[in-house]
């Protein structure tokens, strides 16, 4: 009989969050929040949300992600926004990461989204813990909340 050819070993979510960790660190991104997804939303186990000072520095934020990703044998890392470096999308699977510049970043406040603490000037650059985020919130509830 043949061998049937062995799959590779993916890393786990848990190890790409550590390997984006690193490459953020790394790379001095500022205001990193880690948003916990893992068993709230089937599109991804966490979200990272971070700041570069300029264009030049999201795009090269992105691309070492992306090479590192690449390089720990994660397939079909994608990168969306790289033309214009001010919002850029990392698609790791299990690890979602938008780089931004910090003004885009308050544009759009994608951490009011998830119901989590933006980061201010006093805990900028501290890496966080994973924010669980609600699983029982709605649109609906936070529309009541409004009112």
């Amino acid at each position: 009989m043949a061998a049937i050819p062995s799959r590779p070993v993916l890393p786990t979510p848990e190890d790409v969050m550590a390997l984006v960790g690193r490459s953020l660190d790394d790379d001095q991104a500022e205001g990193v929040v880690v948003i916990d997804l893992a068993g709230k939303s089937s599109m991804a186990d966490f979200l990272v949300i971070a700041s570069g000072r300029s264009t030049r520095h999201v795009g090269a934020m992105a691309e070492h992600l992306r090479e590192r990703l690449k390089a720990a044998g994660l397939p079909g890392v994608e990168v969306e926004g790289l033309p214009h470096c001010d919002w850029v999308l990392v698609d790791g699977g299990d690890v979602i990461v938008h780089v931004f510049r910090p003004e885009i970043r308050a544009f759009y406040n994608l951490e009011k989204m998830w119901g989590v603490e933006s980061p201010d000037s006093e805990t900028a650059g501290v890496r966080p813990e994973p924010v669980p985020v609600d699983s029982d919130w709605t649109a609906a509830e936070e529309e009541e909340e409004e009112e």
